[in-house]
């Protein structure tokens, strides 16, 4: 995949999130060539530019001379290398070069096309470099994160090379790279930006979007084995209101209805009323869609931004300190997607319940015929209500904190890659209960044999006895929930929900 820098999409994110190739296109690679030589010539002038030829932050106003700018950048990387934590999943380290490359593709940042080979070599060949995941606070960048990146390439820290994590240098040298020795302003700008955020957030987005396609297969089966109204989802109703979310939902939880005997054989009954999350699910699951569509939004801009710092403009060789390294926009979609998916995983958690008490579903206790010496889906239901409390504990936003860094100078900061990492395990959860909800919805559709359930539901309900057959007796159950889980993070239960 060619990478115009300046046009990309949702699409091509999500494909290059799941391993697509890719290289910036050769307008891409022109503009940083012109941009480096900008610098070139800035340095020549004598001018002095933060983080070109000073010192950086509070050391801002510290004129560095030229014959030490070199040991200036390498010293900016080695010093900022100072992460802890487990190493970000090497996925998410891929993208994050990839958006790294895609910055600084728009021509504004200075640095030379061997920098980008660099990089583009690290994805090439698979080598991800082992970067930990704790140290950012979203602003001037994602600091440590990047500085691990790039100390790998300077021959420091450790690279995972195809799965087996061996010293830098030893990778160097079997992927053909000569540690990389870096010119005026290279260092600044590849350590200050967003890329290590937004990768995090757009893991949990696309992560996030396959649980909210699960959750609606998993609403609409529970739906059936409920013998619940599909009335809720006419499209009269949610058409009054206008929210798009709630259109798209409604319909397509009808669309999954369609079809199914269970539905017209209970069309005369007495029920007025479902409970909300069955009745509410187009409200609840359209308005975590809008959300989930917004900062989708907010992220593919993010993809393609220059957010380094000083920002140049090789037209008249001028250099602007700002501040698009913070990532306050990628702060709130993270806190966004995390809510929005811990509303998911709660409604589901609610439907669960209703479907294993007999009182409200009409079905066996525990949808097990023999209850008493079985337990059926007692803990199962218990395991989906500890990862909806999970959930909630973590959505609470980082957005809304804050903390001083760099003696002041930074006095303001986004918290964003706390907020997206929180936000990914909030997608794991959730899909943990949908994992759940649909073991209940597939065995509550199996006590309605011999009728079935629409064309649409048996495929969903294939899947999951594909995973977890029909039961009547206590067994196992983590590995099976275990399973579900995986096959809905894999996408196995919908296609993806965003433009």
């Amino acid at each position: 995949m060619k990478l115009d820098p300046e046009n990309i999409s949702l699409g091509q994110l999500r494909d290059l999130w799941a391993g697509a190739e890719a290289r910036l296109d050769d307008a891409s690679l022109r503009r940083v060539g012109d941009a480096a030589a900008s610098v070139g010539r800035i340095v020549a002038g004598g001018e002095t530019v933060y983080g070109v030829n000073t010192g950086f932050g509070l050391l801002a106003n510290t004129r560095i001379p030229d014959e030490r700018l070199a040991e200036l950048q390498s010293n900016l990387i080695l010093s900022h290398s100072a992460g802890l934590g487990d190493p970000l999943p090497r996925h998410v380290v891929r993208l994050m070069i990839i958006l790294k490359l895609l910055g600084l593709g728009r021509g504004h940042s200075g640095v030379r096309t061997v920098v980008i080979d660099a990089l583009q070599t690290l994805v090439d060949k698979d080598a991800m470099p082992v970067i930990p995941s704790q140290g950012s606070v979203g602003a001037s960048g994602d600091l440590a994160p990047l500085a691990h990146l790039i100390s790998a390439l300077m021959g420091y820290g450790r690279i995972d090379l195809a799965g087996t994590i061996l010293p830098a240098t030893e990778v160097l040298k079997r992927i053909g790279l000569d540690p990389l020795v870096l010119a005026p302003k290279e260092g600044l700008a590849l350590i200050n930006g967003t890329q290590a955020s937004t990768a995090l957030a757009l893991d949990a987005l696309f992560n996030g979007e396959r649980v909210f396609a699960a959750a609606i297969a998993a609403g609409a089966l529970s739906v059936d084995a409920l013998k619940g109204s599909a009335k809720p989802f006419d499209p009269r109703i949610s058409e009054l209101r206008g929210q798009p979310g709630q259109i798209t939902v409604a319909a397509a939880i009808s669309s999954l209805l369609d079809g199914s005997e269970i539905l017209t054989s209970h069309v005369q009954c007495t029920r007025v009323q479902d409970p909300y999350s069955f009745r509410c699910q187009p409200q609840v699951m359209g308005a975590a869609l809008d959300l989930l569509q917004n900062a989708a939004r907010t992220l593919t801009i993010e993809a393609g931004a220059v957010t380094d710092n000083p920002i140049l403009f090789p037209d008249d060789d001028t250099a602007i300190s700002g501040g698009n390294f913070h990532a306050q926009p990628v702060a709130f979609a993270a806190d966004t997607i995390a809510i929005a998916l811990c509303e998911v995983g709660s409604i589901s958690e609610r439907r669960i319940s209703v479907l294993v008490d007999p009182k409200m579903s009409g079905l066996p206790a525990f949808l097990t015929q023999d209850s008493g010496v079985n337990s059926g889906l007692m803990i199962p239901q218990v395991t989906a209500a500890a990862l909806v409390s999970e959930n909630k504990c973590l959505a609470f936003p980082a957005s809304v904190d804050s903390i001083p860094t760099s003696a002041g100078q930074e006095d303001h900061v986004s918290m964003a890659p706390i907020a997206a990492r929180k936000a990914a395990q909030i997608a794991r959860n959730a899909a943990g209960v949908i994992a759940v909800e649909l073991m209940a919805g597939a065995e509550g559709i199996d006590y309605h044999a011999p009728l079935q359930t629409s064309p649409k539901l048996r495929n969903v309900h294939d899947k999951v006895r594909a995973l977890s057959p029909y039961f009547t007796a206590d067994r196992y159950w983590a590995d099976e929930m275990a399973a579900l889980q995986a096959a809905v993070l894999a996408g196995e239960f919908g296609t993806p929900v965003l433009g």
